[in-house]
């Protein structure tokens, strides 16, 4: 995808990350930069060459000017002293994993210093007698699963990029992905975690145990915090033994995308549980068809791919299957490892297929699932109405859509239609009982949203909450909660 700035309706000017209001004098700079080489000898990276990637995530939001150096953090004391010195000479940091992150939140700029977790990748315990892991941020979701696999036990959280990912990544935004219908989004894996804060000093949030009231939550309050309270050092997870027997996947055709969104909201009315529920649109099925060879689109104009697993599975599957028939699908179903494989990644690829197309804003919200059709009424009508070119792919197990903005490469800017009608599918989603993002994040991208959604009042208490942690300002600044 190439990059792009992007634009917002209600402010012409791109949303880049701002100068912080403290930002120090060049001087300044230059003595945080000098501080930080000298504590932490070869970690330290400020070749412009090195610091120009880092100015973008996948959201292709770029943010204004390079940053002043990238901090490779191999320790929990490093990521301590780089924020003890940030905060010393008033310098904002930016936390940063592998950057595969969709809202831009982990794109960094002028005056910033980048402290990335990447080469914090170790298990540090596995433990099957409490189906927990302690784990450091900077290891990738699929490496942590893979070497789960031999402990006979998974991480649930499913993100489709999870092969690239991090899990520090995944906890910061609260990463969803296929399977959240049945285990939930990250914040239900997570049972603990170490921070540190801006000052260098270290909590620990959360417990070791199944169950744990003391105080208040912090652990799930730092979940989804987007790097904007702290810097998550050290991830206590809740595993699940490996799920055992037959996983059959179900493919079901529609003639449209409203008829495959009724049949997923009926799937969900009966009462079966499916673990994966994922929808696409014509737009879609061209796109991943043409990307990964596998023919879908010549078979309908919207999909329903589905896998039941657990002891009931086969049982479920065929009721599921009794379902998709009942609502007008063309449905199939094969319990073949390798054909469910194959199914599952081209529907992974999903992303990649559409950036194929042209440059793409990917838009997340999420919405009662039985307004699934109601949302993809609305993203068809908004299309068409303003000429904007809008391929969806949906978790409809848990209702998170994410309709994408295809629009030329030429534009170096996502063009202000398409900001339009981003805007018009925002308010719809909120007016409809709706989120503005199910698993992205707010970031840059959508903080012009976040008091819409919030309200005045809730929205000034959660500004109180990141003042409390981080008092001058300096964690991921301009992002989620940017005046």
């Amino acid at each position: 995808m190439s990059a792009v700035v992007a634009g917002t309706p209600k402010s012409p000017q791109p949303p880049q990350s701002p100068k912080s209001p403290m930002s120090p004098e060049p001087v300044k700079f230059a003595l945080a930069v000098d501080a930080l080489a000298r504590e932490l000898p070869g970690r330290v990276v400020t070749e412009p060459e090195s610091l120009e990637p880092l100015r973008v995530d996948r959201s292709g939001v770029v943010a204004a000017g390079v940053p002043l150096a990238l901090v490779e953090a191999e320790s929990v004391e490093d990521v301590q002293a780089a924020c003890r010195i940030a905060s010393e000479f008033g310098v904002p940091v930016v936390t940063r994993g592998a950057g595969t992150g969709l809202a831009g939140g982990g794109a960094a700029g002028h005056g910033e210093i980048v402290l990335s977790t990447l080469r914090m990748n170790q298990i540090l315990e596995v433990s099957p007698a409490n189906q927990l892991a302690v784990v450091q941020p900077g290891i990738l979701n699929g490496a942590l699963n893979e070497e789960l696999e031999r402990h006979g036990f998974w991480w649930a959280p499913d993100p489709a990029s999870k092969h690239i990912s991090t899990v520090g990544g995944n906890i910061a935004t609260n990463a969803g992905g296929l399977l959240c219908a049945k285990y939930g989004v990250t914040r239900e894996a997570v049972l603990g975690l170490k921070v540190v804060l801006i000052d260098g000093s270290v909590i620990d949030v959360g417990h070791r145990t199944v169950k744990g009231v003391t105080g208040l939550d912090l652990c799930a309050l730092m979940v989804g915090s987007e790097g904007t309270l702290g810097v998550i050092v050290e991830c206590t997870l809740k595993l699940r033994p490996l799920v055992a027997g037959v996983v059959p996947t179900i493919g079901a055709y529609f003639t449209d995308v409203g008829s495959a969104a009724r049949a997923s909201a009926a799937v969900t009315a009966s009462g079966i549980q499916p673990a994966i529920m994922e929808l696409m649109d014509a737009g879609v099925l061209r796109a991943v068809s043409a990307y990964t060879g596998v023919d879908l689109a010549s078979h309908g104009d919207s999909y329903l791919l589905i896998q039941t697993d657990g002891a009931n599975a086969v049982a479920e599957a065929e009721g599921i299957v009794e379902v998709l028939r009942a609502n007008g699908g063309t449905v199939e179903m094969t319990t073949d490892p390798q054909s469910a494989l194959t199914l599952v990644d081209v529907r992974r690829q999903a992303y990649a297929a559409k950036e194929a197309l042209g440059n793409v804003l990917v838009e997340d919200v999420s919405v009662p699932r039985d307004k699934l059709p109601d949302m993809f009424a609305k993203i068809d009508e908004v299309a068409a109405r303003t000429g904007t070119t809008i391929v969806t792919v949906a978790h409809a197990g848990d209702g998170n859509l994410h309709p994408t903005f295809i629009y030329d490469r030429a534009e170096s800017v996502v063009p202000q239609a398409v900001w339009d009608a981003a805007d018009e599918l925002f308010t719809y989603a909120i007016s409809i009982g709706g989120t503005l993002t199910g698993e992205h994040g707010v970031g840059l991208l959508k903080r012009q949203w976040l008091g819409e959604e919030l309200g005045e009042r809730q929205f000034e208490l959660q500004r109180g909450i990141k003042r409390l942690f981080d008092p001058q300002g300096l964690l991921n600044p301009g992002k989620v909660f940017a005046e």
